[in-house]
């Protein structure tokens, strides 16, 4: 994280001078990267809404350009992803996978009795980040058989769900079209 921190700041000031409504004061997460697989460093933040406002977190992608020492904004995804940061176990993420994609998790895993933890793993494909993986468990704490898991590879539409095989349609969603709700039909989960 020492070593984050200060990349960070270097890597967001032309953002922040490009950008007058950049969220910098509300970053939340954030994780760098190469998501071009250029060689240069990228970066990913989930920012906070406004305050007062009842939006979920934003999630904002930026690519390098190449030869330059700045970043240009490639997703800026509003109210796209849950999480809250004044209660412990509802904190949303963002990490840098070994591969180049990008992991998004939300969860709840400290407030009512049903607890989730939901992933999507991003990647850039054809000049725009699309959803490649979707990941979703819960679980009930005062009813031990209402569980739920579905792991699903949204590219190829194969996975499982509660421990059996699915297949659905494959699909290159963009991140930004992307809603929870198609992961959930997938997996045979339905409205929660």
């Amino acid at each position: 994280m020492k070593r984050v921190l200060p990349l960070l700041m270097v890597l967001l000031a032309p953002c922040v001078a490009a950008a007058e409504d950049f969220p910098a004061d509300r970053i939340v997460a954030a994780a760098t990267g190469d998501w071009d697989r250029d060689g240069n460093t990228d970066l990913a933040l989930i920012a906070r809404p406004a305050e007062g406002s009842d939006e979920d977190n934003a999630v904002f992608i930026y690519l390098a350009n190449p030869g330059e020492s700045r970043l240009a904004l490639k997703v800026s995804a509003p109210n796209k992803i849950s999480g809250n940061l004044t209660m412990f176990g509802q904190e949303p993420t963002v990490a840098a996978l070994a591969n180049g994609s990008i992991k998004l998790t939300s969860q709840n895993s400290s407030i009512g009795r049903d607890r989730w933890s939901q992933s999507l793993t991003l990647a850039y494909r054809g000049g725009r980040f699309i959803v490649a993986g979707y990941t979703y468990s819960s679980y009930d704490t005062l009813d031990n058989d209402n569980t739920r898991a579905c792991d699903l590879n949204v590219l190829t539409g194969k996975g499982t769900a509660n421990g059996k095989p699915i297949t659905t349609a494959g699909a290159q969603i963009a991140y930004e079209d992307w809603s929870d709700e198609i992961g959930r039909k997938a997996c045979g989960f339905g409205s929660q």
